[in-house]
């Protein structure tokens, strides 16, 4: 797992990966180093508080879990794409 923390977020970078990792239910071996994006100095901080948590990407090695994971990714989302289950 992954986050993408954004520059407001640096003093909570520690709990905003444990967030994730709650979240997720996954053991803290799963983080890898996350990110924390600055802002430029001509962004004006428009998108300040956005994204309280940040983004968070889970790259999954084990077939069985993915169609798992698109599995419910259908049943929640009301659609049927068999092509994904292989």
């Amino acid at each position: 797992m992954w986050c993408n923390l954004f520059a407001d977020h640096a003093d909570r970078r520690r709990a905003i990966e444990q967030f994730w990792l709650e979240t997720l239910d996954l053991p803290n071996s799963c983080l890898t180093k996350s990110t924390v994006n600055v802002y430029s100095p001509y962004s004006k901080r428009l998108r300040q508080n956005k994204l309280p948590f940040g983004t968070c990407r889970l790259t999954v090695h084990d077939v069985r879990i993915a169609q798992h994971l698109y599995g419910a990714i259908q049943e929640y989302g009301g659609f049927d794409r068999p092509e994904w289950l292989g």
